[in-house]
């Protein structure tokens, strides 16, 4: 018997759903049969049509995850338009703080901590008690090899992905008595609009690293998270899912 994801009648916010990873979590979310609202500071109607385009619901939404205010008021609309919200992927990041740590700017780092560790927890807290009272719940926090592993030139970037990996685990802990679910990609070098602007000769090392000497496919991390937040993957919590072609390995 073939296993299908089928998330139809669920309600998925997606943060940073403009371009790259995001767009692609939505639409896997979507070809699954989930309702999806896209939040980004970017125009995200462009992937909304081509949601609907394929039969579900879409919502877009201009949201700055680090404003409070903003983020509650995102979850009252798509409670409003689309339903409560079960399934949460923090997909929204800075990746542009690219500096040897006696050069990062702290002006930058805080600005990655509000956008990729604070952003998570208020998009996190805005939809928890929600999830808890109606016992189903899918968190899904997007993080890096950095993250695992540290980054040069990465200080601020590799510092916030390690602490969602944290509140994860926190977030596992806390959710599982209320059939919540967390867990965090650990993605590696992904071919997205931002990997494309990366120095070509850098691009060139961080492939020649990854065992299958090729940056992955957005797809191929967004079909990970459609199966996290299925019914399939119902006691898999806390988990640290390495998507990353290996990239961490001992590559010679």
């Amino acid at each position: 018997m073939a296993l299908e994801i089928d998330l139809s009648g669920r309600v998925a916010l997606v943060t940073g759903a403009s371009r790259g990873l995001g767009c692609a979590d939505a639409l896997a979310l979507a070809e699954a049969g989930a309702d999806v609202a896209l939040a980004d500071v970017l125009d995200s109607a462009g992937t909304a049509r081509e949601i609907e385009a394929r039969g579900t619901r879409a919502l877009a939404l201009e949201c700055d995850v680090t404003e409070r205010e903003q983020v509650d008021a995102a979850v009252k609309r798509i409670e409003d338009e689309l339903g409560p919200v079960d399934i949460l992927v923090n997909n929204a990041g800075t990746l542009d703080h690219l500096a040897r740590f006696s050069q990062q700017r702290a002006e930058l780092w805080e600005r990655d901590l509000r956008v990729n560790l604070t952003g998570a927890f208020n998009c996190a807290q805005a939809v928890w008690d929600g999830m808890c009272a109606r016992g189903w719940g899918r968190i899904v926090n997007m993080g890096s090899v950095a993250g695992a592993i540290g980054g040069f030139g990465q200080a601020s970037y590799a510092t916030t992905k390690a602490g969602l990996l944290g509140l994860t685990k926190t977030l596992a802990l806390e959710g599982a008595r209320y059939g919540i679910t967390a867990n965090a990609i650990v993605a590696g070098i992904v071919g997205t609009e931002a990997f494309a602007f990366v120095d070509p000769a850098m691009r060139g090392r961080m492939e020649r690293r990854t065992p299958f000497r090729r940056a992955g496919a957005p797809a191929e991390v967004a079909n990970v998270i459609a199966f996290l937040c299925s019914d399939l993957a119902g006691y898999v919590t806390g988990a640290e899912i390495n998507v990353t072609g290996g990239i961490e390995l001992f590559v010679f």
